[in-house]
């Protein structure tokens, strides 16, 4: 037994990783009314989405309706949607009576396999106790096909994983402490609300926090190592208009590749995501940025190199701080079924002077089709993790600098890196 869980995120194979540094894993075991349904629960009204629950019983009583064997089908099918979930950067509690002899495996390759936190707890209730608490439910039907001697015939005594690898919880806990008690020790608290980002009102680019902040350039970075990954070999629709030679501009942080999977699950049917450019080499970036501060040079001849700075990196990142050569970043939009762009109020990569200021997230000269493609994105990419560039409507990055600041975290995961 151990006093408490696994905490610190692990290094493990690409091959067999599962989630991110930052996604949590939680396996709750326990007889019968025990109230491992109840924990999961709390632990879920206490989070908000970005939870999913993955119950034995839902799986091997309603999706399968098989009995639960040694070579039950359910057991590697919930290791499968657990990883999968967690790939998708949701946060994972897995429930249920859990036999250690017939799911013991499972468990501790899913625990072995994931990149961040993983806690195990056994809900130990004496049977007496179990019955009492069987007792009390009001469900009659229940109680009418779960009898007593069910119950009595299914408890296992301290039935614990083999390797002390599970913090055993008594009955005494109430739910509210053994919720609290979990959230401590896997910090459910600070992935769950992260600060309320700053969301400019329609048409403000003046009060932006803008990527030349010292702010920004001011959040240390604690380079995870995450490599670099192709999202041309997941299945996902790319443009080709930034392409290049080594196919740099396809490659992303392999978290940011598991959000932009999850944000693809949250859009409506009919929609997808189509991604247009990610990795920047440091050369190309201060590129970018050199051209357009000409071009406002140029235009703006009386602006001293401070104006010129600024305002060039409402649109263009400074290089030394810039999400896309960290693998951070990702410029996307939306297409229909059929690859077709949805109307967002002007063409990606439009600059503040070419779109007239629409090119900024929350712009006030869009039609309604457009503000309603607009939050369609929004919500999937926030809803993944992303956090916008409010310059540019098609701007998401994670794990970056700017990302760090905007939800007051104290580092940035994702420093720049180079393509191998």
């Amino acid at each position: 037994m151990t006093d408490t869980p696994t905490s610190v995120p692990r290094r493990v194979p690409t091959a067999t990783a599962a989630g991110r540094p930052d996604t949590r894993l939680v396996v709750i075991r326990g007889n019968s009314a025990s109230g491992k349904s109840s924990v999961a629960q709390g632990l879920r009204d206490h989070h908000g989405r970005g939870i999913a629950i993955v119950g034995q019983d839902v799986i091997r009583r309603n999706v399968l309706r098989e009995h639960d064997t040694a070579r039950g089908a359910n057991i590697a099918l919930l290791g499968r949607i657990a990883r999968e979930a967690l790939n998708a950067s949701f946060h994972v509690v897995l429930e249920g009576i859990l036999y250690a002899d017939r799911y013991s495996h499972m468990i501790t390759s899913l625990v072995r396999d994931h990149r961040g936190v993983s806690a195990c707890y056994y809900l130990d209730v004496p049977l007496e106790a179990t019955l009492a608490r069987h007792a009390s439910k009001a469900d009659a039907a229940y109680l009418e096909q779960v009898t007593d001697s069910h119950l009595t015939s299914w408890y296992r005594k301290l039935d614990l994983l083999p390797g002390g690898v599970e913090t055993v919880i008594p009955a005494d806990s109430a739910l509210q402490d053994t919720v609290a008690r979990i959230v401590r020790e896997t910090d459910l608290t600070a992935a769950a609300a992260p600060p309320a980002q700053y969301k400019p009102s329609q048409g403000d680019s003046v009060n932006l926090v803008l990527m030349s902040d010292p702010q920004v350039a001011a959040i240390p970075v604690r380079e995870c190592g995450e490599p670099l990954v192709d999202v041309r070999d997941h299945d996902f629709r790319v443009d080709p208009r930034k392409q290049d030679t080594r196919g740099a501009f396809a490659h992303v942080r392999e978290g940011v590749l598991a959000r932009l999977t999850h944000a693809r699950s949250l859009l409506p049917a009919g929609t997808d995501l189509l991604f247009i450019e990610g990795y920047r080499s440091l050369a190309l970036q201060q590129r970018y940025f050199t051209e357009y501060r000409d071009e406002l040079a140029a235009a703006q001849p009386d602006w001293a190199p401070e104006q010129l700075h600024e305002a060039a990196s409402r649109y263009v990142s400074p290089p030394e701080i810039a999400p896309h050569s960290a693998g951070a970043a990702v410029d996307v939009t939306l297409v229909d079924q059929d690859g077709h762009e949805l109307d967002l109020g002007t063409r990606v990569n439009a600059s503040p002077e070419e779109s007239d200021g629409a090119c900024f997230t929350h712009a006030v000269n869009l039609s309604d089709q457009a503000r309603r493609h607009r939050s369609v994105l929004l919500t999937a990419m926030e809803g993944a993790g992303f956090t916008n560039y409010g310059t540019e409507f098609w701007h998401f990055s994670a794990g970056d600098r700017y990302d760090a600041l905007m939800r007051q975290e104290p580092h940035a995961r994702y420093g720049p890196i180079e393509l191998p």
